[in-house]
């Protein structure tokens, strides 16, 4: 069967491996035929070369791993030993071993769902991270007639500020460098601010800070700190990227003074909240055709990778197709 993995600093190699078969399945696993994969902005640090940066990635080389690093998957059920999935089902959740990006994938049925039939599976893979942004959503205060700020407007910022204004936020604020004002509306967005984060908060008045601020970047020390000081006095900030650093200083004294709390954590209760991320999408049925920008097929990952790497103002969510 088909796979990919990374031979060196940016590059995906086409292998052929041995198939994975249904007598590979531990208890509670299922067996996939790949139907499509998106793009997460957490893959990209092992794209660029980095080690060790998601679960994954365990010890060994990246270039060692088949199908690494993909975890955004869209399968048809070929073999299930677990009870909520039959051979025939069309599932989207996690490749749990960060590996979904071959022709067939084993991965934990718990992390997976049922979609609508009448999405494609390129768009069906949006509800992945949906279920990521519902659950971190869930962990804050009622949104409800409060100002949001959400540091970052790629794929996962963008969801948040849809979510946020669909939950009755008052203001949605969205800080990036790259101009995306001409998807701002359509994602909820009062404000498209184009600028660095810590050139928004050093002119930030304070009057214009924020009830929640999100920090949907990651990768990196600097932008928790800036959310941090863009919060209103009683604000929560919610960590959201991910974290390449083991130690973040932040600023205690001005989490003190103003009363702020500060959330973080990875997605639980997957089947549930992909479950919950199929029911908003059916609710908003335009969100998940905006979300899909850019298709690439199984012969041009590559190509798909290239472009995720890139700014573009009109790029949101990649997805890899069969």
């Amino acid at each position: 069967m088909w796979s990919y993995r990374i031979i060196a600093p940016y590059l995906l190699e086409r292998t052929s491996i041995t198939d994975k078969t249904p007598d590979d399945l531990a208890d509670g696993q299922v067996l996939l035929r790949f139907l499509a994969a998106g793009l997460c902005g957490s893959d990209m640090p092992a794209f660029r070369g980095a080690k060790g940066r998601l679960p994954g990635d365990d010890g060994a080389s990246a270039a060692e791993k088949d199908g690494f690093p993909i975890h955004e998957i869209a399968g048809e059920v070929i073999a299930s030993r677990h009870p909520e999935h039959r051979p025939g089902d069309r599932v989207v959740g996690w490749a749990s071993g960060f590996d979904g990006l071959m022709e067939r994938v084993i991965s934990d049925g718990n992390g997976l769902a049922p979609y609508d039939p009448g999405l494609t599976p390129a768009q069906a893979v949006g509800l992945q991270p949906l279920a990521c942004v519902l659950y971190a959503c869930e962990q804050l205060p009622d949104l409800a007639g409060r100002h949001v700020a959400i540091i970052g407007q790629g794929s996962i910022g963008l969801l948040f500020s849809y979510v946020a204004k669909a939950s009755g936020a008052r203001r949605v604020t969205g800080v990036d460098p790259v101009d995306r004002h001409s998807l701002a509306t359509a994602f909820g967005v009062d404000d498209a601010v184009r600028a660095t984060s810590d050139r928004w908060v050093s002119r930030l008045a304070a009057a214009d800070r924020a009830d929640v601020v999100v920090e949907a970047v990651g990768h990196q020390v600097a932008t928790l700190g800036h959310a941090i000081e863009a919060t209103a006095f009683g604000g929560t900030v919610l960590y959201f990227g991910v974290a390449d650093d083991e130690a973040y200083p932040i600023n205690m004294r001005l989490m003190l003074r103003n009363n702020l709390t500060l959330k973080s954590g990875v997605t639980l209760d997957r089947r549930r909240v992909l479950e919950l991320a199929g029911k908003f999408a059916a609710e908003h049925p335009e969100l998940l055709g905006r979300y899909l920008t850019h298709t690439f097929g199984v012969d041009d990952a590559q190509a798909a990778f290239d472009l995720a790497c890139r700014p573009d103002p009109q790029r949101v969510k990649i997805a890899i197709a069969e």
